[in-house]
């Protein structure tokens, strides 16, 4: 599983018998909680694949008696609904969200007794959305913790943008207002329990660190450390674009959201994986993408389960479309599976397991793609190649670069990019590819994952790639040229 397993690290043991633990979904940067006083459990902002917190629960060894939200979340599909339905637990929501299922609604300053040992209190704290709330936990000694959803994260908070870019400065100064209301209201010592912040683009910027705690935060964090207007003027600036898909999952989790259901798609044989990819479908290969380049299907996009797949897919796919998901074993099938129902792609078209040769209905349509470094593509520049046309191949091999392609985000090129380099980020690359200029593309992005994946769609548009599988850090000291 990409979802990181559970570590002692990942547990703290509190005071009063308190203990909570993490529940990681790594793929989409978000963390779930449940917290127990061994009898009696609350789970924070839960994913909707809700066995992973009925286990984590059993492992505490409480029932589960109460699941809160922090939010109406806009990058997952919650499960906090079906869990509430499936225990009995009370439903805690934002009394100002007023969804249409039965819930317990919450405002600023609520108390809820869950055992003698256990006790939540609900704190307004209006920033990454206007009726966020954050949750301290009260043991028998007092405060002990707080789970800040999206608004105090380590090192930074959640972004402001969400809501639409009319509300982000009003809602960064909510931001502002809100993590130093926490500040005040509880000891240094608190520990703190973000939800996002681990890759999530709810994110306003990269979080710092695993584990932090009120009095570390008032000496890292911007909302700490900067007056309200520095702090708006720097939230502001950070953002950059988020997924695509964010747009639907706000709608579904006040609507509220179906049970999960994880049966096994359809399997689709060779001839059927032809049709699909003639017809001009997504069939995306999970396998890695040095697996990728060797041999695959012509067509197919490069998404491997090593990577942040759902979110990228989730990005890029025509909300509805249909998809195919190609994996070496149905292990494979069955987690991407799993990551895509979290953002609420319920219905797969079909799915396949095995190797291109046994997934091609004919040898013709296999196909790879060549591999560079930064050191080739320095050696193009050397030679008279990228971006003016026409060079010489850097090694015998590998066709000369016409184009220097840049999948990164736009605060990525922004801040360095290779001279002359075209810039779409790869989440645009399927509506701009006829921007492109003619030739031959190397492609590259910060690491090699969205660069595997632009360069599969830019070879299922008929395009001549290169894929340079390989760190942008080492661009300089490979002696490419760079400019920002």
């Amino acid at each position: 599983m990409t979802d990181r397993p559970e570590r002692d690290a990942l547990r703290p043991r509190l005071s009063g018998g308190l203990t909570v633990e993490v529940i990681e979904t790594s793929a989409l940067g978000d963390r779930s909680y449940v917290a127990s006083d061994g009898e009696v459990a609350v789970v924070v902002d839960p994913q909707r694949d809700i066995d992973r917190v009925l286990a984590a629960a059993g492992r505490l060894g409480g029932r589960i008696g109460l699941v809160l939200e922090t939010h109406v979340h806009n990058d997952y599909v919650s499960g906090g609904l079906e869990l509430s339905r499936l225990t009995g637990a009370d439903y805690g929501v934002s009394a100002k969200d007023d969804p249409p299922f039965p819930h317990r609604a919450l405002d600023d300053g609520d108390i809820i007794d869950v055992s003698p040992r256990l006790r939540i209190r609900a704190v307004a704290t209006p920033g990454h959305t206007f009726h966020h709330l954050s949750y301290v936990l009260e043991g028998s000694e007092g405060p002990v913790g707080v789970f800040t959803g999206g608004s105090l994260l380590y090192g930074t908070t959640g972004r402001t943008d969400l809501l639409g870019e009319h509300h982000s400065e009003e809602l960064a100064r909510h931001q502002h207002t809100s993590v130093r209301k926490l500040g005040d209201l509880l000891p240094d010592g608190a520990h703190i329990w973000p939800t996002h912040g681990f890759g999530s683009f709810c994110s306003a910027s990269p979080a710092e660190g695993d584990a932090s705690t009120i009095g570390e935060q008032k000496s890292a964090n911007p909302a700490f450390t900067l007056a309200e207007h520095e702090f708006v003027e720097q939230t502001l600036a950070g953002l950059d674009a988020y997924p695509a898909y964010y747009a639907h999952m706000g709608v579904r989790n006040i609507a509220g959201p179906e049970p999960l259901d994880l049966r096994a798609p359809t399997h689709a044989d060779p001839e059927e994986l032809r049709r699909r990819l003639d017809g001009g479908e997504w069939v995306v290969d999970l396998r890695s993408r040095k697996a990728f380049v060797k041999s695959h299907l012509a067509g197919t996009v490069s998404l491997g389960l090593d990577g942040p797949m759902v979110t990228w897919l989730g990005w890029m796919i025509d909300w509805g479309a249909p998809l195919t998901l190609l994996g070496e074993t149905a292990d494979e099938v069955a987690e991407a599976q799993r990551e895509l129902a979290r953002i609420g792609i319920d219905r797969l078209a079909a799915a396949a397991t095995g190797t291109p040769d046994e997934l091609a209905a004919d040898r013709a349509q296999l196909t790879s793609i060549p591999v560079a470094t930064f050191t080739d593509l320095a050696a193009a520049f050397d030679s008279g190649g990228s971006g003016g046309g026409g060079g010489s191949a850097t090694d015998g091999e590998l066709p000369a670069p016409d184009v220097v392609l840049d999948v990164r985000t736009r605060s990525e090129f922004g801040d360095s990019h290779v001279r002359s380099a075209v810039h779409v980020p790869l989440y645009e690359v399927t509506q701009r590819a006829g921007e492109v200029p003619h030739g031959t593309v190397w492609v590259h992005c910060g690491s090699g994952y969205r660069a595997a994946a632009a360069a599969s769609l830019l070879a299922r548009a008929g395009r001549d790639v290169v894929l340079i599988d390989d760190s942008f850090d080492n661009a300089a000291e490979a002696g490419v040229p760079l400019e920002s």
